[in-house]
């Protein structure tokens, strides 16, 4: 049989970040508990901040019944001169039946003890609070509480429990609290208690009570509203997803208001007056003809005919926030883009202050500057002192007042001042776009210059972890290095910077306590396999080459993808394997040569000129080089029915060798495609 399922717990407001992070779980636990007790069925999820919902329209009575099996020990260990022996015993005992009712089946080839029995299916309200229980507490949502005199924790305190199956109360007690069939509803609708008859009526008591259980209905709401004021009021709101979840998982009922501050405070950077608002108070910016103006847009919970004193309210509330904005904006110009005290502000327990770290990004820079410079159209002397410049004033707005209320606007605040203050604009630039690329699909700096400051900043941090023992472990990360990692193989690869791993870090590594830089070869290495999303021996076939340059990796992971593409490419591997095995035990490194008048048969002459021919050629791109050499199979293939390699004639059979080499040796130039697999 079956019936709808309501399962309610009711709490005091739930913190919005903490649910939203284990929203994505929330779900997947309850689904785990329904199969592990065998009642697994559709279901559906809610929320609000009062109430977490689960909601079956249709739920099993009870479990179904089944038979369950148990084998035993082989029949020829379970007894001995014709009496069971302690291990049918102890089977026996295990099925809880005599010895008698044991039985024999075949299992693996062999006959062993067996046991079947009937399995009835248990009341699914019975199963019910248990389920509950363990569903509840499964929940992870980081920091928990406790409250009464209960010695369990939880997010929020449990104020009631409603678990009804069909018009049937299902009794438990979670946290103290005993289910009843009741509910509550928007606390300016009514603070009573709503007495529920059945599942059923539930949804229409929050109906009724002004309260919008499902979140989809809320968005689409507030989205609609927002729309309507868009059209009122010719203005644009910025709709953060993150900021709109947020105000989905903090309401009941959403309204959107209009709200307004003083004109005065748009003299601020507009970042800080976003980040006040939505930070601080979950408001939405509102722009006009692209320009941030000095309105907002607020999503009220409240239940009202006139909502003026709620956005009155949250006027009064967002004035004194952007009155600190502009104190703190207004006095930090006067100090100026200082480093002073940044001597006293301690980067990491082995790696000495802020101050000790931009001296070490200034050298990682100039060191970078020295090697890109061409690749930066102006002046080099002018980019050079622009770049000591934007180095030194980097991390001086740590010291403001500004960045020290909002640790999120580091670098674009002290763009905002270096402009202010009269610096060049490629220093601000330079300033502002020093941590970027933020992740996968962050923007990247948008000048060679910014880049290489950019890639300095990064490489001092992964230099310096490392030679202090803080390597990433597993899925933890918590300085970012992994990122770090990514972002220097995405500026690398935008601006065609050449960067040896190896002999950048041997170059550098002297700034820093001597540790093993092979480390952080093979951590860059292991990021190298994660980003480039291709065919994993792709990147194992360049990397075993001993390519160590991200660019030329990049562009070679890139050419030999796109050459296992191709239909042909099977032959093409047969092949290489056959040039690999010929060659297995020469000394590659050493300098080959080939006498073409030892050649004895004409498929020698034509490989040979064939591989002359490729040699002689000039190539834009690693993919060109590749067709190129891809071009002599045939005379290869020629070769190989033709010529016997191993010929008696050690002169000969050496020369054949070489040449074979030789060929091999220029497609190791860009990979080993014997590693590869498909």
């Amino acid at each position: 049989m079956l019936k709808p399922l309501l399962i309610e717990i009711g709490v005091e407001e739930l913190p919005a970040v903490p649910l939203l992070k284990e929203l994505q779980n929330i779900e997947k636990k309850w689904l785990k508990v329904l199969e592990q007790n065998a009642l697994a069925c559709e279901f559906e999820f809610y929320y609000t901040p009062r109430r977490l919902v689960l909601w079956h329209r249709e739920f099993r009575a009870s479990q179904e019944d089944s038979e369950e099996e148990f084998f035993g020990a082989p029949v020829a260990m379970a007894y001995k001169d014709g009496e069971p022996t302690q291990a049918a015993l102890g089977f026996a005992k295990k099925c809880g039946v005599a010895m008698s009712e044991i039985g024999k089946a075949e299992k693996g080839g062999k006959e062993v003890l067996y046991f079947k029995q009937a399995k009835i299916g248990r009341p699914s309200i019975s199963l019910l609070p248990q389920m509950i229980e363990e569903w509840i507490k499964s929940l992870d949502f980081g920091k928990s509480m406790r409250w009464g005199s209960s010695q369990e924790s939880f997010i929020r305190p449990i104020r009631w429990v409603n678990v009804m199956f069909d018009d049937a109360l299902v009794d438990m007690t979670l946290f103290d609290v005993a289910s009843t069939k009741q509910t509550f509803v928007h606390r300016i609708s009514s603070f009573e208690v709503k007495d529920i008859t059945c599942a059923h009526e539930y949804f229409e008591t929050l109906k009724n009570g002004a309260v919008t259980l499902y979140p989809d209905e809320r968005k689409a709401n507030i989205l609609a509203q927002f729309e309507k004021l868009q059209a009122e009021q010719n203005i644009q709101i910025e709709i953060d997803a993150d900021l709109l979840d947020e105000v989905v998982a903090i309401t009941e009922h959403p309204t959107a208001l209009v709200g307004s501050f003083d004109a005065e405070f748009l003299r601020l950077p507009p970042e800080v007056i976003i980040t006040s608002m939505k930070e601080h108070q979950r408001y939405f910016p509102v722009f006009q003809d692209g320009k941030l103006v000095n309105k907002f847009v607020v999503v009220s919970n409240a239940l009202t005919d006139d909502f003026s004193k709620v956005v009155e309210g949250n006027e009064k509330v967002l004035r004194p926030r952007l009155s600190d904005g502009l104190f703190f904006y207004d006095n930090d110009l006067k100090r100026g883009l200082k480093t002073d005290g940044l001597e006293k502000v301690t980067f990491m327990d082995g790696l000495g202050s802020l101050k000790e770290k931009i001296e070490r990004e200034s050298i990682i820079a100039k060191t970078l500057f020295a090697l890109y410079k061409d690749q930066i159209n102006s002046d080099a002397s002018e980019n050079e002192i622009i770049l000591d410049r934007a180095i030194s004033l980097a991390k001086a707005d740590l010291m403001s007042e500004m960045v020290y209320e909002f640790t999120e606007l580091q670098g674009l605040m002290g763009s905002y001042y270096a402009l202010a203050l009269g610096e060049k604009e490629e220093v601000a630039l330079a300033i502002k776009e020093q941590y970027l690329p933020l992740g996968e699909d962050s923007e990247l700096p948008s000048s060679a210059l910014s880049a290489i400051i950019a890639m300095a900043i990064k490489l001092d941090t992964l230099l310096g972890l490392f030679s202090i023992e803080q390597i990433p472990t597993g899925s933890r990360d918590p300085f970012a290095l992994r990122r770090a990692v990514n972002g220097i193989i995405r500026i690398v690869n935008e601006y065609g910077f050449a960067f040896d791993i190896k002999e950048t870090f041997a170059t550098l590594a002297s700034n820093y306590k001597a540790f093993d830089l092979s480390k952080l070869e093979n951590f860059f290495i292991e990021r190298i396999k994660q980003f480039y999303k291709v065919n994993p021996s792709i990147i194992e076939a360049v990397l075993v080459t001993g390519e160590r340059e991200l660019l030329a990796l990049g562009k070679k992971i890139e050419a030999v993808n796109i050459m296992a593409q191709s239909e042909s490419f099977s032959q093409i591997v047969s092949t290489f394997k056959r040039l690999a095995n010929i060659t297995k035990d020469m000394d590659l490194s050493i300098e080959l040569s080939v006498t073409p008048a030892v050649f004895e048969d004409d498929a020698e002459h034509e490989l040979f000129n064939a591989y002359m021919a490729v040699l002689a050629g000039t190539y834009e791109s690693y993919i060109e080089e590749l067709d190129a050499l891809l071009e002599i199979k045939p005379q290869l293939d020629s070769f190989f029915e033709h010529v016997m390699v191993n010929a008696d004639d050690l002169h000969v059979r050496e020369n054949r060798k070489s040449l074979i080499a030789l060929i091999y040796k220029s497609f190791l130039h860009i990979a080993d495609i014997k590693e590869i697999t498909i």
